[in-house]
């Protein structure tokens, strides 16, 4: 797309985009997903033109242009990164709702992205497993945590109680909780260090990737595991599993937790605090029961069924 030309002041694209980024309360799911279209856009439009100038037509084209025929969960992921970058930028500066034209597409539920529990409890028993795959895995699934709880470090960790301390979405400081199978993980993985990342990648790494200090193990001198690499090594180790051949998903870890939980009997109350939701909408689609409940549940009540 042609750089549109300068007609009034105020920051450039790429400066309040920047800015927007900067921000300390956004966590590192949130902080990729938004550098995504932020970076798109300043490809698209160029660093140069002023934020002032855009116009909600605009933006409409180049969603059109670039994720139009992505699915409805791209597309709204997209349009909710712009949403917030207009929101918050609005808030600055005189500029124009960049996402008014843009609309939500509808997303189809897929029935079957919850793991079975019978699955997830032969993963465990798994002795070809790495010790620090299983340990996050289990950390993962027994706490409801997100991906970005990736970021746990070994000062945020209280063992005797079960639980870490996390930044939220949004921000806030939070405890997650875990059960008794990540607690015996988690001082072998540790094997004494007192600081530096939980989760630490294989090797350490070249000069000219030196990560930031905080993401380096004074101890070993490896980095922190990424969120990337976490996902490969999940979808690896669930390859077998997986009916489709392709592996599971970090989020589909975690959403089938809490549909576990809320098959239990958790109210939905108790599942918001344990996963750090902050809204029953967003939770709800957490707390329908799976297939094989629905399945169990009808042969438990089959009249003409067997009983021995």
């Amino acid at each position: 797309m042609a750089q549109v030309l300068s007609l009034t002041g105020g920051p450039t694209l790429a400066d309040a985009a920047t800015a927007f980024l900067n921000r300390r309360d956004l966590d590192a799911d949130t902080l990729r997903s938004y550098s995504q279209t932020l970076t798109r856009l300043r490809t698209e439009f160029g660093d140069g033109v002023l934020l002032a100038d855009l116009t909600a037509e605009q933006t409409a084209v180049v969603f059109i242009t670039v994720w139009g025929n992505t699915a409805a969960r791209t597309w709204n992921r997209h349009r909710s990164a712009l949403r917030s970058f207009t929101t918050w930028a609005a808030a600055r500066w005189s500029m124009t709702d960049l996402a008014a034209l843009i609309e939500r597409r509808r997303e189809n539920t897929d029935a079957t992205k919850v793991i079975d529990r019978h699955l997830i409890e032969a993963l465990w028993q798994r002795r070809d497993l790495p010790l620090r795959d299983k340990a996050l895995f289990r950390l993962l699934y027994e706490s409801a945590a997100r991906s970005a709880d990736l970021g746990l470090d070994v000062a945020d960790l209280v063992l005797e109680a079960k639980r870490g301390r996390v930044r939220r979405k949004g921000g806030s400081t939070d405890w997650i909780l875990w059960q008794s199978g990540t607690a015996r993980l988690l001082p072998r993985l540790l094997a004494g260090r007192t600081r530096g990342p939980v989760f630490l990648t294989d090797r350490r790494p070249g000069p000219a990737r030196t990560p930031a200090g905080a993401d380096l193990c004074p101890v070993t001198g490896r980095a922190r595991l990424s969120y990337e690499r976490a996902e490969y090594l999940f979808k690896q180790a669930t390859k077998s599993i997986d009916p489709t051949g392709t592996g599971y998903t970090l989020h589909q870890l975690r959403h089938s937790r809490l549909t576990h939980l809320g098959e239990d009997g958790w109210s939905s109350s108790m599942l918001m605090a344990l996963s750090g939701h902050r809204n029953l909408r967003t939770l709800g689609i957490y707390v329908q029961p799976s297939t094989e409940a629905v399945a169990a549940a009808l042969a438990e009540h089959d009249p003409g069924r067997r009983r021995h």
